[in-house]
């Protein structure tokens, strides 16, 4: 059997938990004849990268010297906790200390130049798993396990080069994956892989966007054709909702890849929307576990759905979007005015979550992130009014999307009826809605403060915490 293994940042977060991943990959390589592990940053670490890069650009060298230290003395602290053996914990120091003083030249240089380009970011961001997944390679050499650390471009990972959200070039991955990694599988040994990172084909450092290192872990499931890929977090799978809005809410035991890929999309916080796309393709089953309770059976990810009578399998809850309406009578009858003014949000890189048209076609609605509402509305303002498409543009920021996800609605008269009586009983008002021809969820935004009510009023109505 051939399993690759993800630990996330959670499970990482310092040294006691990256002993306690490479005592957990010890137990299942007793049963599992090969393995990959891949290893996210420790726990908020992306975060420290993306503040300290930001400070490094505004000049801010007493900050950067200062973070570097704490960043520093985080990591060797996690060598003391990690590693028992006196010569491999020094060997492992000095490796990490010469990283770090990599992190350090690239950050200083930034604060001279006053400038972070898109490739220099995604450098200095590569050092979380260049660090947390040298400390957790040492550790599975310290308790006896034969372990090689790579990073994702030593592993074949080849990419293109669109720093930040970095595509797969899975005609020249393949020939490298299994080059790199199929005779050290063979023979025995644990290939330690930083997740996140890929490199294009003259080895620039890229990465794969935030949640990168689940997508890196399916990238070597389907290359290496493993039998399973297991993603290692702090809950127990994929949740009819989220517990802390819903307490009721219950693991949910086994869900198709489009249900799955519905909810990354939709929020789903255990799972990378780009993920699913390498496994489903080679019909490679995807299990979210939990690292502190390896022994649960989590959530298992397939092609079939379960079965069973639950036409709604979870509600999830999107916030910090924003509402965008786009109205004008020049929208009207005007062919293609619905490709420019998307054209306008792509240009400017600005992502669009949701789209919806009244039949009079006077207004369009769109919901993006909330963090580029106020670029979107002065793009649109600035390359549409003069053509006379639209008269205005307005954003609303105080606004949420609430999904309901599952294939058992596909077909089923009356679930949308359900949901939004659900919501109304609650005296709840609906803003905007869309559902697809898949029949796979049906979406809408609420106004911010009624989200958990909503979320509630439908997990309930569908008695999902049964």
């Amino acid at each position: 059997m051939r399993v690759v293994v993800k630990f996330g940042g959670t499970s990482l977060s310092d040294g006691k938990r990256i002993r306690n991943a490479a005592e957990l990959v010890k137990k299942y390589k007793g049963r599992i004849e090969e393995m990959v592990v891949v290893a996210s940053a420790m726990g908020g670490v992306t975060d420290e990268l993306i503040r300290a890069a930001g400070r490094a650009k505004a000049g801010d060298r007493p900050y950067v010297e200062e973070f570097l230290n704490g960043f520093s003395e985080r990591h060797l602290d996690a060598i003391e906790e990690a590693i028992s053996d006196p010569k491999l914990r020094a060997e492992l120091a000095e490796r990490v200390r010469a990283d770090i003083a990599d992190l350090g030249r690239a950050l200083i240089g930034v604060s001279y130049l006053s400038e972070l380009t898109p490739r220099s970011k995604d450098y200095i961001l590569s050092f979380g798993e260049r660090l947390s997944t040298r400390i957790l390679c040492g550790a599975l050499q310290d308790i006896g396990m034969r372990a090689e650390y790579f990073t994702g471009f030593e592993a074949g990972i080849i990419t293109d080069a669109n720093f930040g959200e970095a595509v797969p070039i899975f005609e020249l991955a393949s020939e490298r994956v299994r080059a790199a990694l199929d005779g050290k599988l063979k023979d025995g040994s644990i290939p330690v892989v930083t997740g996140f990172i890929g490199g294009t084909a003259e080895g620039i450092v890229t990465t794969l966007g935030r949640g990168g290192s689940d997508y890196t872990a399916t990238i070597l499931g389907a290359l290496l054709n493993a039998d399973e890929v297991w993603l290692m977090t702090d809950v127990n799978g994929l949740m009819t909702a989220d517990p802390k809005i819903v307490p009721s809410a219950k693991t949910i035991r086994r869900i198709s890849y489009s249900e799955a890929a519905e909810m990354a999309f939709f929020g789903a916080k255990s799972l990378h929307p780009r993920a699913l796309e390498p496994v489903s393709e080679k019909g490679i089953p995807l299990r979210i576990r939990n690292t502190f309770d390896p022994e649960g059976e989590g959530t298992l990810i397939t092609k079939e759905r379960e079965g069973g009578d639950k036409v709604v399998k979870a509600v999830t809850l999107i916030r910090n979007v924003s509402l965008l309406t786009v109205g004008g009578a020049g929208i009207v009858g005007t062919p293609g005015a619905a490709a420019k003014i998307l054209k306008v949000l792509g240009d400017n890189r600005i992502n669009v979550l949701m789209i919806s048209q009244s039949s009079s076609e006077y207004n369009i609605s769109l919901v993006i992130p909330r963090a580029s509402s106020k670029e979107a509305v002065s793009a649109l303002r600035r390359e549409l009014k003069n053509e006379g498409l639209v008269r205005e543009v307005t954003s609303e920021d105080d606004v949420c999307v609430v999904a309901a996800v599952g294939a058992g609605m596909r077909g089923t008269p009356g679930v949308a009826a359900r949901v939004f009586t659900a919501v109304a009983k609650k005296g709840i008002n609906v803003r905007m809605i869309a559902q697809g021809s898949s029949e796979l969820n049906i979406s809408f935004v609420v106004g911010e403060s009624d989200g958990a009510d909503a979320v509630r009023a439908i997990h309930e109505e569908f008695s999902l915490g049964s």
